[in-house]
């Protein structure tokens, strides 16, 4: 797959695709982090899963060819590889190695986003935003985020307030560290304490892509 990969900059705020959209690429971040979004007809929109370089945007590509389930926005900012949507499916279509491995992948995907779907129903907020934070730290490097209350409001489907209150008390907790726009975890152990068990199940999947060295091996 080497000669069909490309390796670009991801910035944070690129819109890799719309929900609805046929994909015309597909998306191996290494170190940038990645929010898969699901938006209703009011404008309302929520994160339902996180990929990072365990996994790739675009799975819709290699299953039949239809339309996007959900937008995909570069949350963290880092680098990718990039590959055309019909040439990931014809390769898969090629190769069952390669093929398991994406639904081996999916998989973990869609056992994601059914955990997160019933994190947010049953758990509180402070568990959720702990459980954001874990997911979202696992896929970067280093301890610093880069992103405002607001964003971090308007990924998890809450008001403002509710994060701005929960991330209070994670300050006061010793756990985190924010200012201007910039969040970092103190305490990793801590975050993973007051979590609900949505954090440690499902088990990610075993990472696709880690560095540009390693991507003839997608």
């Amino acid at each position: 797959m080497s000669p069909q990969l490309e390796w670009l900059e991801m910035p944070a705020g690129t819109l890799l695709h719309e929900a609805g959209s046929l994909l015309k690429h597909v998306y191996f971040p290494v170190t940038a982090v990645v929010s898969l979004i699901s938006t209703m007809k009011s404008g309302a929109a929520a994160e339902v899963a996180v990929v990072g370089n365990e996994g790739m945007v675009g799975v819709c590509a290699f299953m039949g060819g239809a339309p996007s389930l959900s937008s995909a926005v570069v949350q963290g900012s880092g680098y990718g590889l990039r590959m055309g949507a019909p040439a990931l499916r014809a390769q898969a279509q090629h190769s069952e190695p390669l093929m398991q491995q994406l639904l081996h992948y999916t998989q973990a995907l869609f056992a994601q986003m059914a955990q997160t779907s019933a994190c947010n129903r049953h758990h509180g907020l402070d568990q959720q935003l702990c459980r954001w934070l874990l997911l979202h730290l696992d896929r970067q490097q280093g301890s610093e985020m880069v992103i405002t209350q607001e964003r971090i409001a308007a990924m998890l489907g809450v008001r403002r307030e509710g994060v701005t209150g929960g991330a209070l008390k994670l300050q006061k907790a010793g756990l985190i560290s924010y200012g201007r726009g910039r969040l970092t975890v103190l305490d990793r152990s801590g975050l993973e304490a007051r979590s609900c068990e949505c954090y440690a199940s499902p088990s990610p999947a075993a990472p696709m892509v880690h560095k540009q060295s390693q991507c003839a091996n997608v």
